[in-house]
């Protein structure tokens, strides 16, 4: 594994690459559970925003460093000592100027989570242990999601007063099969485990350990990465553009998109290798 150059000047996150085409993005706070500050969750947009188009990279296991924790969420306390949460700001200003200022730094919040979503590349995620709040929300943002069976979920913005307002009451109802249980867990904030979060499809592999959970993510990115990055990311743009679209729509997306992507070199050197029994090589996106 070796560290990718171009991401070290990142503070609170270690990128490295696994394997060819591969990136691996870890949280690197594990004193404090991996537990979000400001600084971090600006730091992760910009991580996937670069992903997103280096062309050195198809895929992208996300992680937490450490034993005990994928994250703890928000640093609630770190939140309340700066920041519009913190409890010593006068209130010198009236509420709609007050909720204005609010608002636009909860949307660069949300903006900067969703990059893990917006990246071109397919983001797969692995949990353990604790993976409470902002793990969902990030979780929920990736395109595979999976855990080792020590991990502990939960939706646990009710417990601190407020909803969950970065992501995960817009996604997570789109991912599992069962809107009972989403409401379930988010009123009230109770916890869940790897096997309940794998039986209502919120991950789909549960491994015995946080290392073969990792092994397990960089397999999967591997054999993604070995792919056409033309089709891998086309494939993840309509999935993700159907998942908000009616049928018709998508059809109508998906003409437009490959009228120009089956013009790519990628097709005919797939179609060639599986005529030759060979391994095909594609070029850079």
């Amino acid at each position: 594994m070796s560290r990718l150059t171009e991401y070290s000047h990142f503070k609170h996150f270690v990128i490295s690459s696994p394997s060819e085409h591969v990136a691996h993005v870890e949280i690197n706070r594990p004193a404090k559970l991996n537990a979000f500050i400001e600084e971090m969750w600006i730091e992760l947009g910009k991580i996937f925003s670069q992903l997103s188009h280096d062309p050195e990279v198809r895929a992208v296991v996300f992680s937490g460093a450490g034993d005990r924790a994928f994250t703890a969420g928000l640093d609630v306390q770190a939140a309340s000592q700066q920041g519009p949460l913190q409890q010593s700001e006068p209130v010198q200003q009236d509420g709609a100027r007050r909720a204005t200022k609010l608002r636009r730094h909860i949307v660069e919040f949300q903006d900067c989570i969703s990059q893990i979503e917006k990246c071109e590349k397919p983001v797969i995620c692995v949990m353990h242990g604790i993976s409470i709040g902002l793990a969902i929300d990030m979780s929920s943002c990736a395109d595979v999601r999976i855990c080792s069976k020590d991990a502990k979920f939960s939706v646990k913005e009710v417990d601190i007063g407020l909803a969950a307002d970065i992501g995960t009451l817009s996604r997570l109802p789109k991912i599992v099969s069962s809107f009972s249980w989403v409401k379930d867990v988010c009123l009230t904030a109770r916890g869940f485990g790897a096997e309940e979060a794998r039986a209502v499809g919120f991950v789909s592999q549960v491994l015995d350990t946080k290392a073969k959970a990792v092994d397990a993510a960089i397999q999967l990115a591997s054999l993604i990465a070995s792919k056409s990055p033309v089709a891998v990311q086309g494939t993840k743009e309509v999935l993700n553009h159907a998942r908000d679209n009616s049928v018709a729509d998508n059809l109508r997306y998906m003409s437009v998109w490959n009228s120009a992507m089956l013009q790519s070199d990628d097709l005919k050197a797939a179609l060639k290798s599986g005529l030759t029994k060979s391994k095909p090589r594609f070029e850079k996106l």
